[in-house]
């Protein structure tokens, strides 16, 4: 049985759970008008990196050969 009665948890969600303290006040970023909860910034940040690097990095090609 999980942390909270009557519910099933398994290992990973334990896991996070253990990680991760979800029962507190979100902390927030103010520039200017923009106001971004920290974890939105920290997903779109890697969101930003993982394209990047999806596009600077090439793609395997087969190597053809040519009689």
């Amino acid at each position: 049985m999980g942390l909270v009665s009557g519910t099933s948890v398994d290992g990973g969600t334990a896991l996070f759970a253990a990680l991760v303290h979800l029962g507190g006040a979100g902390k927030y970023i103010h520039w200017g008008f923009v106001q971004i909860s920290l974890a939105n910034l920290i997903v779109i940040a890697v969101m930003i990196v993982l394209f990047v690097a999806a596009i600077a990095l090439p793609f395997p090609r087969h190597e053809t050969r040519r009689k």
